[in-house]
């Protein structure tokens, strides 16, 4: 199997990319190699930077009107996009540079609690007002709308009537470190 180059989007913290960074640190066939954030204050950079990621801040313009980014990932050699954590939508040109290579986690089980604005701490609280009983994680590959590409894992926790928001938020991360990680490994070696 040639090599595989991951670059990873994110918009804030950045504990997933940590989580894959470090999972695929030794392996032998796919390495990250990018970090890239539309928001210059995101701690996800310095997680990075500790693990000597090369990382890239860009604009709204960059990424929806050039061809840029395509040209800056093509010329790092990336093969496989990742997001984790990253809020905008992704343009045409870059699903059509990186077809059925860009994959996504949402925090809840899709087509529950997705789309546009149902994000982070709002989808948590969108589960708990709905008195789910369960939630969980949804790792999908990316189209040109939010949330709906093909769901190729899910997994699931409970949620108990007193759990708050940010309890919800602590059970489904456990998730997505846990997961997330295999998924993409699984994802980038064999045909789903």
């Amino acid at each position: 199997m040639s090599l595989v180059r991951i670059a990873i989007f994110i918009s804030g913290g950045g504990s997933n990319a940590e989580k894959i960074i470090t999972h695929f640190q030794n392996h032998e066939s796919i390495k990250v190699v990018l970090l890239l954030s539309n928001n210059s204050e995101a701690y996800g950079l310095q997680r990075a930077a500790r693990y000597n990621i090369s990382t890239l801040v860009f604009n709204k313009s960059q990424f929806r009107e050039s061809d840029e980014i395509v040209s800056m990932l093509k010329a790092a050699g990336v093969t496989h996009i990742v997001l984790a954590g990253f809020l905008w939508l992704i343009p045409q040109n870059l699903i059509e540079a990186f077809p059925n290579r860009i994959i996504n986690i949402h925090p809840a089980l899709l087509p529950k609690f997705g789309g546009k604005g149902m994000y982070g701490m709002r989808v948590h609280e969108a589960v708990q007002a709905a008195g789910e009983s369960e939630t969980g994680i949804t790792i999908h590959e990316v189209n040109a709308h939010y949330d709906e590409g093909k769901v190729l894992a899910q997994h699931k926790c409970r949620v108990e009537k007193s759990d708050s928001p940010e309890q919800i938020a602590a059970k489904v991360q456990q998730l997505e470190h846990h997961y997330y990680p295999q998924v993409i490994e699984k994802w980038v070696t064999t045909s789903w």
